[in-house]
């Protein structure tokens, strides 16, 4: 939680140094060009994690990709600057099985742990839009295209889940595999950069490409050290790999001859946190708002 205030307050910083310096545009940019959009997005969902293909933080597997659905409210308070509230529906997955290559002397260790999951994940998250081409009239007026970046905070709940020897998706966090006690209910950074386009009078769409800075290591239920698990149920015994500590149990696969690295105190994960990312189109429809014209004495 410590990293969660200190990025926290980072961002909220550099919210209030971004409003100060948008005061007096505010002069010029009347209550009545303000205005506010609907909106929905379809994304594409991946994770960045201990189960990717590498340990680099750019690798993915593409057929990992999940989808995301989500639905927003922005409001338009400077020329330059908006607010955006979200929610949103989507899930990650990876499988050592798939992304780990048991040929490769640094990616044997994770085809042989064999670990699995899925992750639902249910986001509301609030950021400040900045455009990089402002609008100083009302919306009738909004440039054709414009690029933009945004930044902000999200929560979400998110419940890992393993597949067992019978295909059955069974929830990983109450199992306490690596013998850790983690919470459902997470915080994360959200930040980005996207185009918005404006299809008619009141009709934009986007592209966006969203990452979720995380502050925690287990969306996939891996994270750091093998347990000691004598004491835990067959389940938790199974998806912790644990074997009454002599050699891999449970889910790993024993082929590859690195068996001796599994017993309880291994490293298991990298001990650093997951992102996720979101990227994808939405539609936004633009309330009308009452336009005043000026008065003329």
């Amino acid at each position: 939680m410590t990293k969660f205030f200190t990025y926290s307050t980072a961002v909220l910083a550099g919210l209030a140094l971004l409003g100060s310096t948008q005061h007096a545009s505010a002069q010029q940019f009347s209550k009545r060009k303000q205005y506010t959009s609907i909106g929905v997005s379809l994304n594409a969902m991946n994770y960045f994690g201990d189960l990717n293909p590498a340990t680099n933080f750019a690798s993915f597997h593409l057929r990992d990709t999940r989808p995301n659905f989500g639905l927003n409210i922005t409001h338009r308070f400077f020329p330059r600057v908006s607010g955006r509230f979200a929610v949103a529906y989507g899930r990650i997955t990876a499988e050592d099985a798939d992304n780990a290559n048991r040929d490769d002397a640094n990616a044997r260790y994770r085809y042989t742990r064999n670990a699995n999951f899925r992750n639902d994940i249910y986001e509301a998250s609030a950021v400040v839009i900045v455009d990089l081409i402002e609008n100083r009239n009302n919306y009738l007026k909004r440039p054709d295209f414009v690029p933009y970046v945004f930044g902000g905070i999200a929560g979400y709940h998110h419940s890992p889940q393993g597949k067992d020897a019978n295909g059955n998706y069974v929830d990983l966090q109450p199992l306490k595999t690596e013998g850790v006690d983690y919470s459902k209910f997470q915080f994360s950074i959200p930040f980005g950069a996207g185009v918005r386009y404006r299809i008619n009078r009141n009709l934009d769409a986007s592209f966006e490409i969203g990452l979720r800075k995380t502050f925690t290591g287990y969306l996939d239920d891996v994270n750091n050290n093998y347990a000691d698990l004598s004491g835990a149920s067959a389940t938790a015994q199974y998806f912790g790999g644990y074997n009454g500590g002599t050699r891999p149990g449970g889910i790993t696969n024993t082929s590859t001859g690195v068996a001796g690295s599994f017993l309880p105190g291994a490293k298991r994960g990298q001990g650093k946190s997951d992102w996720y990312t979101v990227t994808g189109f939405s539609l936004n429809y633009i309330l009308n708002p009452k336009i005043k014209n000026p008065k003329f004495r």
